[in-house]
């Protein structure tokens, strides 16, 4: 065990020897993941409190023929592991043929990706309590209600499988949230990264404020079709059911919205699709819970679809390489019109201005139709500036058409919101926007 505490390779090791050693299953796959770090929680201007939590859970998977069994445990002695992997082979006995299912990977090369920061593994208490003080102190003094969190943790992860198939990696996330409430209005932020000291809380905590005053005495304007500006985080949330959609069993099942439209435009030509895990404001892994590497790859290049993502299973039927699903997306476009929002609002005579939606439900999964509301900072611009706040908006639309009405982009930057993971993604000035009602807040 390291001097952190936290489970190191060598720990790994062992158990995995342990585990596999074990069984005389035909396939074997062990996957150990630890994790430690904490979490310090505010609201109403005041820490309310601080959790600090160490765990590892060791999973066996088990296979004689197509018939499988997995165990869990949190115990890493010797005999629990063996008990876990006896557990394991009586579910996998008892258990149906699966016709779909595939013995573990054989041995695989992984890139070496910047996954850990020392600076977020040692952030302790203090250091999160001394970031929340930051969000909390700007709000009390002006007269605004802090909710958040901000967190640090370190994990291990390690799998490995009787083929010879070893993968273990060290990671760190960090995490800064905050929502400023007034009377009427709300402002909110939301960040990660590996590093703690990249996550600008005093930035991010002045740009909440800045919202929350911007869109007190919100004014009520009709809803229908109009041209918006989505700030990256309401990017991450609108267009995030397209890149599920690129799922190649989906496609040929034809249930997925692109169904057919492999090599054809189905967005912008201006804009590109692609995994970034090497980027350093990503969050991206050098393998899957499976043992497949990452890598770097376009998904739609120019707005032509040009790659699915493919299951093990699905690869093997259409004759194709497994795929790792995008976890580190970067949506960019050719020659940004604007280098920031700011700019990007002051080019634009009329439009509503968005930070962040929320509760996003599928209408339609065969055009991509969803629906959902506004929320924590929703502006008018006219004449190039913010002039008032607005009274949230329930829309239905759908990105693959919306994404075809594209006016102008600025550079991606950080986008992730409560239901999406990080992404990097650019501000997008719409032509036309289906807002279908406007909420009572």
């Amino acid at each position: 065990m390291s001097a952190a505490g936290l489970l190191d390779r060598a720990d790994f090791e062992r158990v995995a020897e342990i585990a596999l050693g074990a069984t005389s299953a035909d396939d074997v796959f062990v996957a150990l993941r630890a994790r430690r770090g904490g979490t310090t929680r505010f609201a109403n201007n005041q820490i309310t409190q601080n959790v600090n939590t160490q765990r590892a859970t060791l999973a066996v998977s088990v296979a004689f023929g197509k018939r499988s069994g997995r165990a869990t445990t949190t115990e890493l002695t010797a005999p629990a592991i063996r008990d876990c992997v006896a557990r394991a082979e009586a579910i996998a006995r008892v258990a149906p043929d699966d016709p779909e299912y595939l013995p573990p990977l054989p041995p695989q090369q992984y890139p070496v990706l910047p996954t850990h920061r020392h600076e977020t593994a040692a952030a302790g208490p203090e250091r999160l309590r001394a970031g929340a003080a930051i969000a909390i102190d700007k709000c009390d003094a002006a007269q605004l209600n802090a909710a958040g969190i901000i967190s640090a943790y370190e994990s291990v992860v390690g799998l490995a499988a009787n083929t010879g198939l070893r993968a273990f990696e060290r990671r760190t996330t960090s995490e800064f949230s905050l929502t400023a409430t007034g009377a009427d209005s709300s402002g909110w932020v939301r960040n990660q990264r590996r590093s703690i000291d990249d996550l600008d809380v005093e930035t991010l905590t002045d740009t909440a404020i800045r919202k929350a005053q911007l869109s007190a005495h919100p004014r009520e304007i009709p809803a229908g079709k109009m041209r918006v500006i989505l700030e990256p985080a309401a990017v991450c949330g609108f267009v995030g059911p397209l890149w599920w959609s690129l799922d190649a069993r989906r496609y040929f099942r034809q249930t997925s919205a692109v169904a057919g439209k492999l090599g054809q435009r189905i967005i912008d030509s201006r804009l590109s699709m692609r995994n970034a895990p090497h980027h350093p404001a990503l969050l991206g892994n050098s393998f899957n819970g499976f043992g497949l590497p990452t890598d770097s790859h376009t998904w739609i290049e120019h707005g032509v679809l040009g790659r699915l993502n493919y299951d093990r299973f699905t690869a093997k039927e259409h004759g194709q390489p497994p795929s790792y699903s995008p976890d580190a997306i970067l949506l960019e476009g050719d020659q940004p019109a604007a280098d920031s929002v700011e700019e990007l609002i002051a080019q634009t005579d009329r439009a509503v201005l968005v930070t962040n939606f929320w509760y996003i439900r599928s209408v339609n999964p065969r055009d991509l139709t969803h629906t959902g509301m506004t929320r924590d900072g929703t502006f008018l611009v006219e004449g190039g500036a913010i002039v008032a706040g607005l009274v949230n908006f329930r829309w239905h639309e759908s990105p693959l058409r919306a994404l075809n009405t594209l006016e102008a982009f600025t550079p991606p930057g950080d986008a992730i919101t409560m239901e999406r993971p990080k992404m990097l993604l650019p501000a997008l000035r719409l032509g036309e926007f289906n807002f279908s009602s406007v909420t009572k807040f």
